[in-house]
This record gives C-alpha cells, sequence and structure tokens, in this order.
C-alpha cells in the first residue's frame, strides 16, 4: 500500500516548479540589470558634469593666481617663490595642452 502512495515531489511537482522559478528569476534578473544600468545614466553624467566643472574651475584658479603674482611681481622677491610660478605655470599649461588635445574626454 505505501509503495502506491505519490511522493511529495510527484505530488506537488516540486523540481518542476522550482525549475520553473529559476528560469523566471534568472529572466527577471537579465532584464533587472538592463533596467538598473539604464537608470544609473543619468546619475553618472550629473557626476561627470561636475568633474568637467571642478577641472575647469581649478584651471581658471591657477589662471587667476598666475595673473595675480604677474601683476604685483611678487615672482620676483625670492628664489623659492620663482619656483613656485614656474612650477604652477607649468601645470596649468600641461593641463590646457591636454584640454586643447583631447577636449572635455580627457578629464573623464
Amino acid at each position: 500500500i505505501l509503495e502506491n502512495l505519490p511522493t511529495f515531489n510527484s505530488a506537488f511537482r516540486f523540481e518542476e516548479r522550482l525549475r520553473l522559478l529559476e528560469t523566471s528569476f534568472f529572466e527577471y534578473r537579465q532584464t533587472n540589470q538592463f533596467a538598473d544600468a539604464v537608470s544609473a545614466i543619468p546619475g553618472i553624467v550629473h557626476q561627470t558634469s561636475y568633474a568637467i566643472a571642478a577641472d575647469l574651475s581649478e584651471m581658471e584658479l591657477k589662471n587667476i593666481l598666475i595673473e595675480k603674482m604677474e601683476g604685483n611681481k611678487s615672482i620676483q622677491r625670492s628664489e623659492e617663490q620663482r619656483n613656485l610660478y614656474k612650477a604652477l605655470v607649468e601645470a596649468y599649461e600641461a593641463d590646457k595642452a591636454i584640454l586643447d588635445t583631447y577636449g572635455d574626454s580627457a578629464i573623464l
């Protein structure tokens, strides 16, 4: 009599349901990853805009500092100030050359 009783698996088709659930979940995860990636794009663009603005502001500040140093002749007072001025000018010119060559993509 016991051998004719259905098992849990056969009575509820557990393995079949489990496979179906795993397949559905896998498909959901695939489409959900795509949706997550697409929804992340505006945030990435927004962060990139801030990075570009920050780099351009830094260049503007370097340029202002160079102009101020040249204007008040502070670069002629000591060797250390001349060296700092030269390093600042070199950094500014290097940044400017990179931006002129590669544009905004260099900032990313």
